[in-house]
């Protein structure tokens, strides 16, 4: 098979579920500034961080996208408010991504991925901040792009164009996978490419919106669909 065929695949819940794995991050995240630095538990609530973020990315709409830019701005501002050096902030950052890139892959998508990286040029599309070298899946992956460090996001037709110019392929020869219906199946259609809807949980396509090429429930039916 040629290798200038390409997919694009977007990462989080798509290839894991990505919820709990925050939820973890952050609750992990909290018990250990309550540990390391009281004074931030006795000055905010969780729900008060939460709030902060909200009016970061309102002071900042061009940054909605950049997660760690968000997060880090919060951590900065709750350091600072409760008496500490802001420098500590990084340390905390730090503490949270590593439990952030602690996820699961769904079965079977090292198998899969395995599989397209062997037969297609496979780039990872995401709008999150998944590390892969942390993850340990970078090496099958032929390249990444971070909605953050490109400054446009999912559905944003221009980052899928970056992809295909990257890829090297023709548009019509490339598949877009994703678990998002407008940030990656509408993008995606948008730009030219062919769709793959990542479902697992069985929800209705919503209406008024271009059915995508395929829709899965599992990644292993990739298989099935790019080598059948």
């Amino acid at each position: 098979m040629s290798r200038n065929r390409a997919i694009t695949i977007d990462l989080d819940d798509t290839l894991w579920d990505c919820h709990p794995v925050i939820r973890e991050a952050e609750s992990k995240l909290w018990e250990w500034l309550e540990t390391n630095y009281p004074k931030i538990s006795d000055n905010y609530t969780q729900e008060m961080v939460a709030d902060l973020r909200k009016k970061v990315v309102k002071d900042y709409p061009k940054k909605s996208h950049d997660y760690k830019f968000l997060r880090r701005s919060v951590l900065r501002t709750i350091f600072l408010t409760s008496g500490y050096d802001q420098k500590f902030a990084e340390d905390a950052f730090d503490f949270f991504d590593m439990h952030r890139n602690n996820v699961t892959l769904f079965e079977g998508a090292i198998e899969t991925l395995e599989m397209l990286s062997t037969n297609f040029r496979v780039i990872a599309l995401t709008n999150g901040n998944a590390d892969l070298v942390k993850i340990g899946i970078n090496h099958l992956f032929f390249d990444v792009i971070y909605a953050a460090d490109f400054g446009y996001a999912k559905p944003d037709i221009k980052i899928f164009n970056e992809a295909i110019r990257r890829s090297g392929a023709n548009k019509k020869d490339i598949y877009h996978v994703g678990d998002h219906p407008v940030n990656d199946i509408v993008g995606a259609q948008k730009a030219g490419l062919r769709t793959i809807w990542m479902n697992p949980t069985g929800i209705s396509w919503p209406e008024n919106s271009k059915e995508p090429d395929y829709t899965i429930e599992k990644i292993t039916s990739l298989q099935d669909i790019l080598m059948g």
